[in-house]
């Protein structure tokens, strides 16, 4: 169990670690950053190689942001084998509707509790 834990937490620093070394390192900003990373998890899920970091990290794999674009492509190909060619359209959306909604919901909370001003 314990190793578990160990795994999960090291795949996720790992990530999260790269993550910081470029913000700190490079002159790539933030919000290109979270692309890259949901683009690589798209890519890397594609070629076979992000489904293996999933394995051995379990959710230190598939909570962060590239844990995103590898919701997205196994979304795609299990909507492919399903309904065809018009799974390339509507799979990602699918795979990761639980968590969009989720994350709107919880931004709309925190922003009545917050009480944010426009600067």
């Amino acid at each position: 169990m314990l190793m578990e834990y160990l795994k999960v937490f090291l795949t996720g620093g790992i990530i999260c670690s790269i993550a910081q070394v470029l913000i700190d390192k490079t002159k790539i900003t933030p919000a290109r950053i979270l692309v890259l990373f949901v683009s690589l998890g798209v890519v890397f899920t594609g070629l076979g190689l992000y489904q293996h970091i999933v394995d051995f990290g379990k959710s230190g794999a598939t909570v962060p942001i590239s844990g995103f674009g590898y919701s997205l492509a196994t979304g795609v190909k299990e909507a492919i084998d399903e309904k065809g060619f018009i799974g390339i359209f509507t799979g990602g959306v699918t795979a990761t509707s639980a968590g969009i909604a989720a994350a709107v919901i919880f931004g709309f909370l925190g922003a009545l509790i917050a009480k944010p001003k426009a600067k």
